[in-house]
């Protein structure tokens, strides 16, 4: 879980478009907002690293932290769709040694003991086992979109248009395939629904991404049979109608293992993925979801590809990218990621601008030094946080 606000420009003036690389340790296809149940290669093996640890990055102070996970532990997973709301995380789906399930997962991430708990469905039937799947938080239920997993001949209808069967796996009565499902689950009742959609539904997908603003959910892009898309819907989560948007401008290529991250009440940021020619992507887009306008952003990241990574907002505006991969990991899987990207998508208030240069200079300025002690007492402590990620080595805790 990455707590804390993203890092901040290292010296004033800097340009808007410009972040902060921050190396940490190495992950790829975990959950957005807390770094457990990951997907690995060691030795050119593939392993799932331990659900039972947690791992904690303040991003003021630059420190690690690694909590020991107890309780109801989830398997080790790959492709888990993870989401927060009021305080716990909540992992759904996801692939292990046995294949995709359709098991949840809840964890308190505010209490400091971080007990896994598995949560048992009172009412209605939760969907399909699947992963690569997204996760809307609205009205405080969680809604799940899309996904790549398999039903029973006895759920498949072939009239429904839901379901797209991946040729390449199937047996005798089991198929998988791709889904645009949309299906809620209320965690105060613990109970599943099936909303009654309006409107023209996105093709079924995975690997896709989403974001919420304000009651509309939003999808783009992913991958359906061999094609990886561009397109961009969204679904009112008040009506359940789904609309496209068609670009008024040129718009990213067709991705898929991307992210999509909400930046202000009317855009959305874009970054990484698997292009349709199996590409590490490392561009940036936004879209304005008002005049349905994408513009790429110009970034310090270039050189750093990324795909099957998680995105998550930060303060003023900021994006953070952590892990992933930078190779097409079905053909080569020694490129997993431990750096968190620092994405700046609009400019930094003046106070910040000025925190920042007095946490990175107090060291060599003398000036500062002397008149640091001058400064109001709560401000104070946030300098001193701020100039402890400039210090010259820093140590991870393990908790």
């Amino acid at each position: 879980m990455i707590l804390g606000r993203p890092w901040i420009s290292d010296r004033v003036g800097r340009p808007i478009n410009e972040g902060l690389e921050v190396r940490i340790p190495p992950y790829s296809c975990h959950c957005q907002g807390a770094l457990a149940s990951y997907d690995w290669s060691i030795d050119e093996e593939e392993v799932f690293l331990p659900s039972n640890e947690i791992w904690v990055y303040d991003l003021d102070e630059g420190v690690w932290q690694v909590f020991h996970m107890k309780g109801e532990v989830p398997p080790s997973m790959s492709g888990t769709c993870g989401c927060s709301l009021k305080g716990s995380m909540y992992i759904f789906g996801g692939c292990d040694d046995n294949g995709q399930t359709n098991q949840m997962f809840c964890v308190d991430l505010t209490d400091g003991k971080y007990m896994w708990r598995k949560i048992a469905y009172e009412l209605g039937s939760p969907p399909s086992p699947r992963d690569k799947l997204s996760c809307w938080v609205y009205n405080e239920r969680l809604i799940y979109f899309g996904g790549y997993g398999h039903k029973q001949l006895t759920e498949f209808d072939s009239r429904n248009k839901s379901f797209v069967i991946d040729e390449a796996s199937w047996v005798t009565d089991i198929f998988w395939g791709w889904n645009n499902e949309v299906q809620i689950f209320d965690p105060v009742q613990a109970t599943w629904s099936q909303p009654n959609i309006q409107g023209r539904p996105p093709a079924p997908r995975a690997a896709h991404a989403s974001a919420t603003l304000g009651s509309r959910g939003y999808i783009c892009g992913g991958r359906v049979t061999e094609t990886r898309m561009s397109d961009i819907h969204f679904l009112d989560l008040k009506t359940w109608t789904w609309t496209e948007i068609l670009p008024a401008s040129s718009c990213p290529v067709g991705r898929s293992w991307h992210t999509l991250t909400a930046v202000s009440h009317n855009t959305l940021f874009l970054f990484g993925g698997l292009s349709a020619d199996c590409k590490p992507m490392s561009d940036g887009w936004l879209i304005d979801v008002d005049t349905k306008t994408w513009t790429e952003l110009k970034h310090p990241f270039q050189n750093k590809p990324r795909l099957w990574h998680t995105a998550s907002p930060g303060k003023d505006c900021d994006v953070v990218v952590f892990g992933g991969s930078c190779d097409y990991i079905l053909l080569v899987d020694k490129g997993h990621c431990n750096d968190a990207l620092i994405f700046q998508t609009q400019p930094h208030p003046l106070f910040r601008i000025c925190e920042d240069f007095i946490a990175k200079n107090v060291r060599s300025s003398e000036m500062l030094r002397n008149q640091l002690h001058l400064l109001p007492p709560k401000l104070l402590t946030a300098v001193q946080r701020r100039a402890s990620f400039y210090r010259p080595s820093k140590k991870q805790s393990v908790s």
